[in-house]
């Protein structure tokens, strides 16, 4: 069994799909393991420390020849696979719905494709998903960098020379990012307040020592959606949020929101009429920029400002931690493969549950539902 650590060639993208510590798991269990050269540069890790822990060093031809399984953080360019043995998996963060032309790709290659964001949340595959372990850290750094930006401090300070007032956080969207964030804020002296459109959120932002500010008594508060996610609202309810966090958000300092639905555009949580009630030197971090943005005139890559706020919207946040954010992908993935790892067959081999919820393509077809449907 040959798994190869593939490097990244997206922009800007800085993780790595192994660490010498998974490397060391893997050659346990019997694999063997190849990375690409220069895999883990960006994530502060040498070649040499994958050598020392059991792995052969190559160029990408070299490593993917014979391979049974090929780890990524991100879809590589199926163009760079040629010569890939048929029925190759791929283990990555693909990107199913924004990149579906790369994913007919990796079906005509005869690759089986595994979405590591299509994982279940499930109790036994927490440990497996990577867009809880990546989101944590995301919120996390959003804090960090709206305290870069935002040109006061954060906690309440008294001097001799007067009395320094602490920061208003507002945390929109109460995932596991949100929940980072508002942690991350309150240890950082901040006053912090939180919504979602889950009333079940409540007790988790009371719990960190928040303020939650929720709609009451208007039909369509229970915005659970199938697997933990938030779902889309009823127009009664959208109205009534939108009328509370408009009169929230001008009392803010910094703002944060982190809302979004799998498979469909970012919710629209901040107008641009909303912005131009906050206080010139307000910061906003939109998380979901990529995803088309939660805050109107959100930018990806850039730090905009409008009506004298700052609109951060840097792209692909945990990558901005490059090496800790590595570290807990790589464990998602030693987690997932190692769970199904058959002794006698040498290889992992899935279960229905979890093979069928993650698997996009296989024998030279598109084979997922949520991509059929």
């Amino acid at each position: 069994m040959k798994i190869a650590v593939l490097k990244e060639t997206a922009g800007g993208e800085r993780r790595v799909a192994a660490t010498p510590e998974t490397v060391k798991k893997f050659v346990a269990l019997g694999a063997d393991v190849a990375v690409e050269r220069g895999a883990g540069a960006t994530a502060d890790i040498a070649d040499q420390g994958y050598a020392e822990a059991g792995a052969t060093l190559g160029d990408r031809a070299g490593v993917i020849a014979d391979a049974d399984i090929l780890l990524g953080v991100q879809g590589p360019d199926p163009a760079t696979l040629a010569g890939v043995k048929p029925g190759v998996w791929l283990a990555a963060g693909l990107n199913p719905f924004g990149e579906r032309a790369r994913v007919d790709a990796y079906a005509a290659a005869g690759i089986e494709a595994l979405a590591m964001e299509f994982m279940p949340r499930i109790t036994r595959a927490q440990s497996m998903d990577i867009l809880s372990s990546q989101s944590n850290l995301s919120g996390y750094k959003a804090v960090l960098d709206a305290a870069a930006e935002y040109g006061r401090a954060f906690p309440m300070m008294m001097t001799a020379a007067g009395t320094v007032t602490a920061a208003k956080v507002f945390v929109m969207g109460v995932g596991v990012a949100g929940l980072q964030a508002i942690a991350t804020a309150r240890r950082l002296g901040a006053q912090v307040s939180a919504t979602d459109v889950r009333s079940a959120t409540k007790e988790q932002i009371q719990s960190l020592g928040a303020k939650p500010i929720f709609v009451e008594n208007v039909a369509g508060i229970e915005g659970e959606g199938s697997g933990g996610y938030a779902t889309e609202m009823s127009p009664e309810y959208q109205k009534a949020q939108a009328e509370l966090v408009s009169g929230h958000i001008a009392k803010q300092d910094i703002v944060i929101t982190t809302a979004l639905i799998p498979g469909r555009a970012a919710p629209r949580l901040i107008t641009d009429a909303q912005v131009a009630t906050m206080r010139p030197g307000s910061v906003i971090v939109d998380l979901a920029v990529e995803q088309g943005g939660n805050v109107e005139g959100a930018v990806a890559g850039e730090v905009v400002e409008r009506h004298g706020v700052k609109i951060v919207g840097h792209r692909n946040v945990p990558s901005r931690l490059a090496a800790d954010a590595s570290a807990l992908f790589a464990r998602n993935l030693y987690n997932f493969l190692s769970a199904f790892w058959d002794k006698e067959a040498g290889r992992p081999v899935l279960d229905a549950e979890i093979g069928d919820a993650i698997r996009l393509t296989k024998d030279g077809k598109v084979v997922n539902e949520r991509l059929l449907g």
